[in-house]
Order: structure tokens, then C-alpha cells, then sequence
């Protein structure tokens, strides 16, 4: 009866381990840079993506003009549903541990119980990690006033992501395709 009792418990720590690295996965910081071409002028481009990113919440911080360089900042928001759900997650795991403790050793009686208290802290260590503020960099490769334009693009995954899909077709933009591929 015993060995069982080990395993489960054994069982029960792995999960732990798989719980703390999502929650090191989920707060994650995922900026990439993509190059992005369209064949409209860059004044168009640059307009029509910088609206866009006003309308999304994103403020203007300036840029710099000599090395072609505009930078918007934005907070980034925790997701609350996910919060909870860490939280009630990890709650069930300090519950589960406590039972294995309780039967693998009787002498506690029911304190291990108590590691049910541990699940807010999932949340907690979420919402602190995920809450941060961002920045969106358009970098104009192209040097022609009536050329093509290509941007060299840098911002968090899914921003860029909805850049693609949102903008894509009125600013013709056009991408590795890259983003929209992976399985992430």
C-alpha cells in the first residue's frame, strides 16, 4: 500500500513542476521581428498602420527620424479567465498533495490539507508577471518616397499577428507568412 502511496506522491510533484513551468510559459515575454513589404508608398503604410495601432490603444513615443523609427508603448493586460483558472489549478494540486501527505504520513493529521491555500498564489504570480508595458517598433527599410515599402516590424507575437491579418489586405502588406503558419 505503501509504493502506492509513493508513486502517487511522486506523481503529484511532477505535476507541480509541469504547473510552474506553464506559468512561467504563460507570462512569457514573445517579441519578434518580422519584415513586412507592400507595395503601396511608405507614407500610405506607415499611416495606415500607425492608426491602427492608435485605434488599438497603442500611444505614440516618438521615434527617431534619422534612422527611420517610430515606436509606440502600450500596457499589456493578464487574463483574467486564465488567472482564475491557475489559481483553482493550482489550488487542486495543494489539495492533492495534502491527501497524498495526509495518507503517506498519518502524524500530520489534517495540516497538509492546508496547501489548498496555495492556489491564489498562481494567480497572483500570473497577474504580475503578465502585466507589463509593450512597445511596437516600425523601422522603414525602404528609401524611396514612390517605391515599395518594407518595415522591418518588431512587437509582441499576437500583435503582429493581427497587424497581418487586419491590415493585410487594405495595406496589401505581404509577410514571410511565418506568423500565421506556426503552431503556437
Amino acid at each position: 500500500m505503501q509504493a502506492s502511496y509513493t508513486s502517487t506522491f511522486v506523481l503529484t510533484i511532477l505535476l507541480a513542476i509541469g504547473l510552474a513551468f506553464f506559468l512561467r510559459a504563460a507570462s512569457k515575454d514573445r517579441t519578434t521581428i518580422v519584415d513586412v513589404a507592400s507595395p503601396l508608398p511608405p507614407l500610405e503604410v506607415l499611416n495606415g498602420i500607425s492608426n491602427w495601432l492608435e485605434e488599438r490603444g497603442w500611444k505614440m513615443e516618438g521615434g527617431d527620424a534619422d534612422q527611420k523609427i517610430l515606436c509606440f508603448n502600450g500596457n499589456v493586460s493578464y487574463s483574467k479567465p486564465l488567472a482564475f483558472f491557475l489559481s483553482v489549478l493550482c489550488g487542486l494540486g495543494g489539495c492533492c498533495l495534502g491527501l497524498v501527505l495526509v495518507q503517506l504520513f498519518p502524524k500530520l493529521d489534517w495540516w497538509p490539507l492546508l496547501l489548498i491555500n496555495l492556489g491564489p498564489f498562481a494567480g497572483i504570480f500570473y497577474r504580475r508577471k503578465a502585466l507589463r508595458t509593450e512597445s511596437v517598433e516600425l523601422k522603414l527599410l525602404s528609401s524611396g518616397e514612390k517605391s515599395n515599402t518594407v518595415l522591418r516590424v518588431r512587437a509582441h507575437r499576437d500583435e503582429l499577428i493581427a497587424l497581418e491579418i487586419e491590415l493585410g489586405k487594405t495595406l496589401k502588406l505581404k509577410s514571410d507568412g511565418s506568423l500565421l503558419s506556426s503552431p503556437i
